[in-house]
């Protein structure tokens, strides 16, 4: 469905592929490092690198669409029906990785935030926003709306609505700005930081 919305990208900008999992997952970890979620659920940064790059490599470059602004920005997106959860033989190895890197109580707050996410997913067709993240050194600078901004344009051609999980509150105005709203809040645990679903109807 990705690869039907025809998204034009400019020259500074590039489609990632399997080959790009390890820069895409430490693009993310970087810009997450000091992110409410992502701390309360992997503690550190390897753990998120590694469980990004992870699911870079088996499910948003090869089933979605995952797009770089060079070294220093990533987005990482899902359509309609295509399924976020990694392959069966790719479990083990993350899980591994989780609890190496995390320990035990990563990897079961990894898969609370699993578990409650999917139950608020909203069930109309839309486009998944996985994540955007710009490297800490370079935020401030335009670089995640130059990243985002072409496959929302794709959305409105082609009338589809967009959807994310907002994990950080310090990102709501930026979200608010592209069109965004708040549809309600996600709780993974009583002592978890909430996220905020957000829904993007195309213009």
């Amino acid at each position: 469905m990705m690869d039907e919305l025809d998204i034009a990208l400019p020259d500074d900008l590039h489609r990632a592929g399997r080959e790009d999992s390890a820069l895409l997952g430490a693009i993310t970890a970087d810009a997450f490092r000091d992110d409410p979620v992502n701390d309360w659920i992997f503690g550190n940064e390897t753990a998120m690198r590694q469980t990004f790059r992870s699911l870079a490599r088996r499910v948003y470059t090869p089933r979605g669409y995952a797009c770089l602004a060079g070294t220093d920005a990533a987005a990482m997106w899902l359509g309609p029906g295509a399924s976020k959860e990694l392959p069966l033989y790719a479990l083990p190895g993350l899980a591994a990785s989780l609890l190496a890197t995390g320990g035990p109580r990563a990897l079961m707050r990894a898969l609370a935030a699993d578990t409650a996410l999917a139950a608020h997913k909203p069930k109309a067709p839309h486009i998944y926003l996985f994540t955007i993240a710009v490297r800490r050194g370079r935020q401030g600078q335009g670089l995640g709306r130059r990243l985002i901004l072409p496959t929302l344009a794709a959305c409105d051609r082609a009338q589809r609505p967009a959807y994310l999980e907002n994990s950080n509150p310090a990102n709501d105005g930026f979200y608010r700005s592209l069109g965004f709203e708040s549809i309600g809040e996600i709780l993974i645990a009583p002592d978890a930081p909430p996220l905020e679903a957000m829904w993007r109807e195309p213009r």
